[in-house]
């Protein structure tokens, strides 16, 4: 069942229900009003015989008035020898409530008296002042108006309901129809994005972006560009993974194949080949790693560590990497404690340096710093390179992005993956890492983490160690 038929069957029933409950309620309210106006009528025309019989001695005597002020009202006198002592209806023999003529207590009753429906008022006559019951009285009122009021209101309610239960399945269905159009419009979309396999196709919105239709084509949409975002991203990992692996490979072939013409193991060949090898190891591993930091699966040591002496440590082997082509100094250099697994932050540390040294030229300077900043440890890497035009800065944690893509890169040249697996380790250590450049000026990536323990201290003014050109 479509979900068109089933609102539509869900609204007819409810008002279904609502209808036959307020049906119920109308139908008993007119019946106990008409009836109640009976009731009083036979309890008024009760009220006069009562006042009006006398007792004597031949039996029980109404003078005539008394039968003519109730004239609209049956009226039957019993004695209590069961004897029908008087009476207005002629042709009327037996007991009106037959049931309730010797039960010496007043009673209304609902009796069917010659195929005749009444509502009959069983009375005792008690004589005064004796306090004696002398016999009984039943007064019947006919409820044929009652009975043809009651059908006719259930063949207006009946009716009525019907066609209200019709109008409203037909305006139920129309409407549903029109609710649902936007929706048949998003399945037929999604459809057609699905067979001409185009992510780049979108919905178009016809209504207010605010209703419950619009919300759920934005939110459609905005899938649908995430998802090409995410092809396209995967399109150009393969591509770029496909090129990287594409270089070690033909200098591995291509030295193989000299090696096969010469007969011989050439030195230098065979070591071009061990450097493109380990070039390709470093890749893969590369890959591995940051896919398992972006999908969470990353495995870390969470062990407290202090943030200084790891900064000391990456200063120091920063030094070996920068030789005498650049200074490296070490900047503001406070005590930290974090949480976390070691060698990986030393591993985001090197690679911000190695970046830095890489892209700084001759005669530049590289700072590393360490800062607590509130709850936060920043360590900083500065350098005096060329920076980053600012339409760059969004895309350079992406993988395989790299700034300068016409740069020829040495044998211990990076992939582009460097600030990516950064940036994520960063992000599995619930930290952050950032940068500020200014073309011509330079470059500061700055790496935030949360301190554990109570904080940090400052030690002795910051110290700058400079090698370089002596």
């Amino acid at each position: 069942m479509t979900l068109r038929a089933r609102l539509t069957l869900w609204y007819a029933a409810v008002l279904t229900l609502v209808l036959l409950a307020f049906g119920v309620a109308v139908y008993a309210l007119l019946s106990l009003s008409l009836i109640r106006q009976i009731d009083a009528t036979l309890n008024v025309a009760a009220d006069e015989i009562r006042l009006a019989f006398r007792r004597e001695v031949t039996g029980i005597r109404l003078p005539p008035m008394a039968l003519d002020l109730t004239a609209n009202v049956y009226v039957q006198i019993w004695d209590t020898a069961g004897n029908l002592v008087v009476q207005n209806v002629s042709v009327a023999e037996a007991p009106f409530d037959a049931d309730r003529l010797t039960t010496g207590e007043a009673a209304y009753s609902d009796v069917r008296y010659e195929d005749i429906h009444l509502r009959v008022l069983t009375y005792p006559l008690v004589a005064q002042p004796e306090g004696t019951v002398v016999g009984t009285m039943q007064l019947a009122s006919p409820l044929t108006t009652v009975d043809e009021a009651q059908r006719a209101l259930l063949v207006l309610l009946l009716s009525g309901g019907l066609m209200a239960v019709l109008l409203a399945a037909l305006v139920g269905w129309t409407t549903a129809a029109a609710a649902l159009r936007p929706l048949e419009q998003v399945t037929e979309a999604a459809l057609q994005i699905t067979r001409a396999d185009d992510l780049s196709l979108r919905i178009p919105l016809s209504g207010p972006a605010q209703g419950e239709v619009g919300r759920l084509i934005v939110a459609f949409n905005e899938t649908l560009e995430r998802l090409e975002n995410l092809f396209e991203t995967q399109r150009r990992f393969l591509a770029d993974v496909s090129h990287e692996l594409r270089t070690p490979l033909t200098t591995i072939l291509g030295n193989l194949d000299l090696m096969r013409k010469m007969g011989q193991l050439d030195a230098e060949s065979l070591e071009a080949i061990s450097s493109e090898t380990q070039r390709m190891k470093r890749l893969v591993q590369d890959i591995l790693v940051l896919t398992q930091a972006e999908s969470g699966k990353l495995p870390l040591a969470r062990s407290e560590l202090e943030l200084d002496t790891l900064v000391l440590e990456v200063f120091q082997q920063s030094k070996v990497l920068a030789q005498d082509r650049v200074e490296v100094r070490l900047g503001q250099e406070d005590q930290a404690r974090v949480m976390g697994d070691r060698d990986r932050l030393k591993q985001v540390l090197l690679n911000l340096m190695s970046n830095a040294i890489e892209y700084t030229p001759a005669g530049g300077s590289v700072t590393l710093g360490l800062a607590c900043v509130g709850d936060w440890a920043r360590v900083t890497v500065s350098d005096t390179g060329p920076g980053i035009p600012r339409e760059e800065l969004p895309h350079i944690f992406e993988r395989f992005y790299r700034v300068d893509r016409s740069r020829k890169r040495t044998g211990q040249g990076g992939a582009g993956l460097g600030l990516s697996i950064a940036y994520w380790i960063t992000r599995s250590h619930e930290g952050r890492l950032e940068v500020a450049s200014e073309v011509g000026k330079g470059t500061t990536f700055s790496v935030w983490l949360p301190q554990s323990g109570s904080g940090c201290s400052d030690k002795a003014p910051a110290v700058e160690a400079v090698i370089g050109r002596r």
